[in-house]
């Protein structure tokens, strides 16, 4: 039965093709939230129809990403929750929060410069790694036992 990982967060970077490609060969399957910016957004609307008031057009979207978000974490073994450098990610928080509260293993991902704003979401998972390769050397050694080369 492979390992679940459920890939939350940031969108604008290629972080999670970087998990996905070191992992090859371990025993993982990867679940994540819609990465095409333009259809998160417009998701609600598309298919529930449109909105006059931004806020009710993003509040139909997040309903319906909900949706497969809250599967991808109830159904994953870890949640890796990726806070970029560029945008303030409140639905990553959102993430790491829920995975929390679940009892999900927690694998947070984000550069030394967030170590304060992020402290308390820091303190619920179980490891902070600062590299998507930092993620797959955790993978890879919690799956196979294996510790990077050269450890």
């Amino acid at each position: 039965m492979p390992f679940k990982v459920y890939l939350s967060g940031e969108i604008h970077t290629d972080w999670r093709e970087q998990i996905v490609e070191g992992a090859a060969g371990l025993d993982v399957e990867f679940a994540a939230p819609v990465t095409d910016h333009d259809a998160s957004d417009d998701c609600g609307v598309a298919i529930l129809g449109e909105e006059p008031d931004k806020y009710w057009h993003d509040h139909k979207g997040a309903m319906v990403n909900a949706i497969r978000t809250r599967k991808g974490i109830a159904d994953a073994d870890v949640v890796v929750v990726r806070f970029g450098e560029k945008y303030k990610q409140w639905n990553a928080a959102f993430d790491a929060g829920y995975a929390a509260a679940l009892g999900k293993s927690l694998i947070v991902l984000h550069p030394p410069e967030h170590d304060h704003p992020l402290k308390e979401v820091d303190a619920a998972a179980l490891a902070v790694a600062r590299t998507p390769q930092q993620v797959v050397a955790i993978l890879r050694y919690v799956l196979d036992g294996q510790l990077p080369a050269g450890s």
